[in-house]
């Protein structure tokens, strides 16, 4: 019955890992366009290398809280071991999308800030000795 718990574990986070970042990867690129200030090639490697590190964190996580010391007896003690630990896996999933959420946020908001002009500008060279 540990088997089948970990493959029903196993697809019930892999899927939702793969749906959240895939979410995130669409409406993602949105914010990082206006942040790159409409720059394609940019916002798409930094949208892609975003989600190559949420899938690392959260599948990498998947995987260690795999391992569990409980052995179920019946179906209803499966589901309870297990059930523990989708809800943390989704608490972390949940958090790490806040994270992205933030990440882009600070992106956009950090592209938007207008710089002053120098206050004097430059029209001699100075001499190099």
């Amino acid at each position: 019955m540990i088997v089948q718990s970990y493959l029903v574990y196993l697809a019930i986070t892999l899927t939702v890992t793969i749906w959240v970042a895939h979410t995130l990867h669409r409406n993602g690129r949105v914010f990082l366009l206006d942040a790159f200030h409409g720059n394609d090639a940019l916002a798409d490697s930094v949208n892609h290398l975003l989600v190559v590190g949420f899938y690392l964190v959260n599948v990498g996580y998947v995987a260690l809280v795999l391992r569990t010391d409980q052995r179920p007896v019946d179906l209803v003690g499966a589901i309870e071991i297990f059930s523990h630990k989708i809800g943390i896996v989704l608490l972390v999933l949940g958090v790490m999308h806040f994270i992205n959420l933030k990440i882009f946020s600070a992106m956009r908001h950090r592209a938007q800030r207008v710089l002053p002009p120098p206050p004097v500008q430059s029209n001699e060279r100075t001499a190099v000795a």
